[in-house]
């Protein structure tokens, strides 16, 4: 991914595989807001504490550096689930309950999204030219939320995810990861060969870690996305707090980090994340 600094203050990072495409994907760091620690700065969360004013504001100057109007966002209520919604200009404004991701072919229709630790993913087919965004934490992983939103672009616009490119996200690594029993049990249950995501910390007894990106990685390329079309960040969130939310570093005392993407019109020129 690539860093790009902006005039207000605002950081965020795009996705290099993905420039060249009529799409714009912007990943925010946490600079360049109003709210104070533990949220400092640009948190888009106001159920964690922090006051819903300057989570608006906040909201507004990271719309504002990437040149989006912040009324028109569609927005979820996030429950670690595969719902996948599909969305339209009607949709606009709106937060959709209870999905995890949105799928939509409606040019320009800005699809926000927020994290600390799990996984952002944006799904862009060229083909056709429609728009998928995932939130998908250790639940969402290990029950198939790439997967799901690849079958959802397919049953509504006829994606082939052998056309599909992917960018994979800030989120907590697989250095980082301890998980317990509950996600143990999960992913080897759930997830083809799950004890491959698992290995043990470096010289830490009884502690077991999680490939959150990998798995993500196998589910796509299961699911028929050539591995070539997949950028994965690499980013780390649990080691990267100067950048970024990390609810497990941070021991929840953070904010939210957000993804905004949308569909740039195709065939009149398109201006690349890093020119905004």
């Amino acid at each position: 991914m690539r860093r790009n600094c902006y005039n207000n203050g605002v950081v965020a990072y795009a996705f290099k595989s993905l420039a060249s495409f009529p799409l714009q994907a912007h990943v925010s760091a946490r600079h360049g807001g109003v709210s104070p620690e533990p949220w400092h700065s640009l948190n888009f969360s106001y159920s964690r504490g922090d006051e819903r004013e300057r989570v608006l504001e906040n909201f507004a100057r990271f719309c504002g550096a990437i040149g989006k109007d912040p009324s028109e966002p569609v927005r979820t209520h996030q429950i670690h689930s595969t719902n996948v919604a599909q969305v339209g200009w009607e949709d606009a404004g709106t937060r959709k309950a209870s999905c995890d991701a949105l799928i939509t072919d409606a040019v320009e229709l800005p699809l926000f999204l927020v994290f600390a630790d799990c996984v952002p993913l944006v799904i862009y087919d060229p083909a056709r030219h429609v728009l998928g965004a995932c939130h998908a934490g250790w639940r969402g992983t290990v029950d198939g939320m790439a997967s799901a939103a690849l079958r959802a672009m397919n049953a509504a616009f006829g994606t082939d995810a052998a056309d599909v490119h992917v960018g994979i996200g800030p989120s907590i690594g697989p250095e980082s990861y301890e998980v317990g029993e509950e996600v143990i049990g999960r992913a080897t249950s759930l997830l083809p060969g799950g004890e491959k995501y698992l290995k043990e910390g470096e010289g830490v007894k009884d502690v077991l870690l999680f490939d959150l990106w990998q798995a993500n990685i196998d589910q796509l390329t299961a699911a028929g996305v050539p591995e070539g079309q997949i950028e994965l960040s690499g980013i780390d969130t649990a080691r990267r707090t100067d950048e970024f939310f990390s609810h497990r570093a941070e021991e929840g005392r953070c904010g939210l980090f957000g993804l905004l993407t949308w569909l740039e019109p195709r065939g009149q020129g398109h201006r690349s994340q890093f020119e905004i």
